[in-house]
């Protein structure tokens, strides 16, 4: 049986892969494709599929790769044991069914993860591109709130350079975001705006920060101090930010995960948390809800001109 090239490899559809040793996808969206990470036990989906690109990334640890990355980390195995093992693979044939190869320790000199299977930011400057403001647009957000909080980067992924929307965290990552890619860049941490005041509002994604910020723009002082988890991981690890404020506002999203945390913090202090989710209530999020009511507007504003 002839063996698979480490270039043959790369080009296996990773979604065929991921069904042959038994994973199916939560959810789909255009080219990605959202699974509950192979590598932990987790209720929401965080391991994505680039299936036009044929590439992966698992937003719980920050690793991220093509097939062969995958591979070598999944099995625990050498790039050419690994091949070998890709010799007798054949899509819509479960590889649970072929037999096993031994795990051995990597030799000398070898290394787990590919230099290219890690996000590196090139270049961050303010917020001008365009395709970049018009999916801000999209997402009902006025450049001046974006400018204020995020910034324009540059980044290479396997050997590949982009360039989106960058929000900082308190470590130096980035949570990144375009139409077509969301990730981030190591370090992982929560970001925090103090805005000196007595009250914190508690956001899974800065999205969402960004939509709070949209709705109360008109407010001559600021509300409250903001704390983005940007992984809902960092929520339990938060607490004793969150508790040096007397009021603290949960405003995570409607899935079961949001849910799920945010009965979790209610059982800590129910006088001191407090579930603001009803706000936007039907919707999976503020950012959602926004959405929606920009478009609702907009319609409206269509009919009139008619009239």
């Amino acid at each position: 049986m002839k063996k698979v090239s480490c270039a043959q490899a790369k080009e296996l559809d990773l979604v065929d892969y991921l069904a042959s040793l038994g994973y199916e996808p939560a959810k789909i969206r255009n080219h990605d494709y959202w699974y509950q990470s192979p590598f932990r036990d987790e209720k929401t989906a965080s391991f994505k599929v680039n299936r036009e690109l044929k590439v992966w990334y698992d937003h719980g640890t920050g690793q991220g790769g093509d097939l062969v990355d995958f591979g070598t980390l999944y099995h625990k195995c050498t790039v050419g044991e690994l091949l070998d093992r890709l010799s007798g693979y054949r899509p819509g044939v479960s590889l649970s069914l072929q037999q096993p190869f031994p795990s051995q320790p990597l030799g000398a000199g070898e290394k787990k993860d590919s230099p290219d299977s890690k996000i590196v930011i090139l270049d961050a400057r303010p917020l001008m591109d365009r395709v970049l403001i018009e999916y801000l647009q999209k997402r009902g957000i006025p450049l001046d709130i974006a400018q204020r909080s995020c910034r324009e980067v540059d980044f290479r992924l396997y050997s590949k350079q982009q360039t989106v929307i960058g929000f900082p965290n308190q470590s130096g990552g980035y949570e990144l975001r375009s139409e077509h890619f969301k990730g981030s860049s190591a370090p992982k941490d929560i970001s925090f705006i103090d805005n000196r005041t007595e009250q914190i509002a508690v956001f899974e994604g800065f999205f969402n920060y960004l939509s709070f910020q949209t709705i109360n723009k008109n407010q001559q002082a600021p509300l409250t101090n903001c704390l983005v988890l940007n992984s809902l991981a960092f929520l339990e690890r938060s607490r004793p930010l969150m508790e040096r404020y007397s009021r603290i506002h949960l405003i995570l999203d409607r899935d079961a995960a949001g849910k799920t945390h945010t009965a979790k913090a209610l059982q800590w202090d129910r006088d001191r948390y407090i579930d603001r989710s009803d706000f936007y209530q039907g919707r999976k999020d503020l950012n959602e809800w926004l959405i929606h009511r920009e478009h609702s507007r907009e319609v409206t504003r269509k009919i009139g001109r008619r009239l």
